[in-house]
């Protein structure tokens, strides 16, 4: 069977869950037994996303295969349950320096190069290109940026010429505001949008409205009426209490049978053990009747979609463990001030995410010593993993001033230091140490216990590591190293001895599904519960 296409555009505003619409078509297409893969284009010139600003594009997502790519990839793995590729990401910066070289190498000769047809056709080459190495029945391609943005342009000219060989269904994820002083859905802005996309060319079969409360049936039926849509395929998409209730939710509008009419797939019907399956892990973020507070102590808390991958995962773990997750974001420099204990007296568990940079990390130093001498169950993530160990050298080792030499160049105990094979790098594009790596679990430990196994594989994305120079005074004093790398020499993860505290140098939050949460997450919510049924 020859592959189809879904598009997704965005008109009006950004941030409005193009990722969580495809995210779900990727789910609703697997209920129905076809195999989806999404591909997601950003406008941006960086050649792939590692060097944006986490405060402006959230957090940079990595995927086995090294790749650093948009954060919206997180959500197609917690849907699909499938690990993604670097080809599924797609940047103007990739576009161009492609054009560029082959323009350089000759293969435009006696040509003027131009938007289109040269970048359009790469774009299309690309699209069809993942289609024939993948082989799936589906492509589901999100389109970033907004419709009008200069960035992603050809872009949308790309998608219209895809669809005059291919068979394309567009989607197109509007905003329909409600304003309180008028008390209604004003429609005028989504028509603006849909106006200016259909002067592109492109009339979408669906158009899903993004709304914070319930679409109204006349507000339906105004938004057809000036798009030239029938009223069944406008469809809702008002705030809910969880993401991955979506899929259902679009599910109880018919939406996925007009989908499948879309696509002409056969009668296939909609496999019900899947539906039920997802379903009620759904119902139990929804019906949990515990509660487990968790302090999540960084310095991007401006946006909190830079820590989206954690604050998933820990969804995940709390949904398994039966329990309503409720989260505490402390922006670290906040506790530099002395105001730890009362900041974190309510905590039932403290966790420190990744990060770079010195600008707050006194702050976490002071969250993980007052979790250790205060018994709180501890889960460090990279960063969080080494000042895990710089806090451990400072107030148990009597190291005074141990510190790493990513803050400090001075410090007289470099208990984290850059890593060898980082030290001659100059580019910081896709130079760090990045992608899935093994480690060999020490027999006994609270990781052997969560992994329930002996060796695991995780994803990375740093350039320090734990200094081994200062292995031995280290454990001699109490800290545990439960993982390193397969020959030993690096160390992966540490412990307490006292009681539940992990440091990992990976980022194990981003391997986590809703179906399969992530084993270190799972330990410390359990480590949580336990801890908050011992206060009460």
């Amino acid at each position: 069977m020859q592959t189809k296409y879904i598009v997704i555009f965005g008109s009006l505003l950004s941030g409005l869950g193009k990722g969580g619409i495809t995210s779900s078509l990727l789910k609703i297409l697997d209920f129905y037994d076809y195999r989806a893969v999404p591909v997601k284009f950003d406008g941006y010139l960086n050649y792939d996303c590692g060097t944006m600003n986490p405060y402006r594009h959230g957090e940079v997502f990595v995927l086995d295969d090294k790749s650093e790519v948009d954060m919206d990839f997180g959500m197609y793995e917690r849907f699909s349950g499938i690990n993604m590729k670097g080809i599924q990401s797609i940047t103007g910066g990739k576009l161009f320096s492609k054009v560029i070289a082959k323009e350089r190498r000759g293969d435009y000769l006696g040509e003027d190069v131009q938007i289109i047809p040269h970048l359009t056709n790469e774009i299309i080459s690309n699209i069809e290109g993942i289609a024939e190495a993948e082989g799936p029945d589906v492509v589901v391609v999100e389109v970033g940026g907004t419709v009008g943005d200069i960035e992603n342009s050809y872009f949308i000219e790309a998608m219209r010429q895809l669809s005059l060989r291919n068979e394309v269904v567009f989607i197109n994820l509007t905003y329909i505001p409600k304003i309180d002083v008028v008390g209604e859905q004003k429609t005028k802005p989504a028509q603006i949008g849909l106006r200016l996309l259909m002067q592109l060319g492109i009339m979408p079969n669906f158009i899903i409205c993004r709304t914070s409360t319930p679409l109204l049936e006349k507000t339906k039926e105004k938004i057809a009426l000036h798009s030239s849509t029938k009223k069944e395929r406008i469809v809702d998409d008002s705030d809910m209490g969880s993401v991955y209730e979506l899929p259902l939710h679009f599910i109880s509008q018919g939406f996925d049978r007009m989908l499948m009419a879309d696509l002409k797939f056969d009668g296939r019907p909609i496999n019900k053990e899947k539906v039920q399956k997802w379903k009620s892990l759904v119902d139990r973020i929804r019906s949990a009747d515990k509660e487990v507070s968790i302090a999540i102590v960084g310095k991007y808390m401006d946006l909190k979609d830079s820590y989206v991958s954690v604050r998933e995962a820990l969804v995940h773990s709390a949904a398994a463990n039966n329990a309503n997750l409720k989260i505490n974001w402390v922006e670290s420099e906040e506790l530099e001030d002395g105001s730890v204990k009362r900041r974190l007296a309510d905590a039932d568990g403290v966790l420190v995410p990744g990060g770079f940079g010195e600008r707050g990390i006194e702050g976490m130093i002071a969250a993980i010593k007052f979790a250790r001498e205060n018994g709180v169950p501890y889960l460090g993530l990279c960063l969080g993993m080494q000042l895990m160990v710089i806090e451990y050298a400072r107030n148990v080792c009597g190291m005074d001033g141990a510190n790493s030499s990513e803050f400090s160049d001075d410090s007289a105990y470099k208990v984290i230091d850059i890593m060898d094979s980082q030290k001659w790098i100059d580019a910081k594009g896709g130079t760090m140490r990045l992608g899935a790596w093994d480690a060999a679990i020490r027999e006994g430990t609270m990781a052997h216990a969560a992994y329930g196994r002996l060796s695991a594989s995780e994803r990375h994305r740093h350039r320090y590591e734990f200094n081994s120079t200062y292995r031995e005074i280290l454990e001699e004093k109490g800290l545990v190293v439960s993982g390193t790398t397969a020959g030993g020499n690096v160390v992966e993860i540490v412990e307490w001895k006292s009681h539940f505290g992990i440091g990992t140098q990976a980022h194990p939050e981003l391997k986590s599904r809703l179906e399969s949460p992530a084993p270190l997450f799972m330990a410390f919510v359990r480590a949580a519960l336990g801890s908050r049924q011992e206060k009460h």
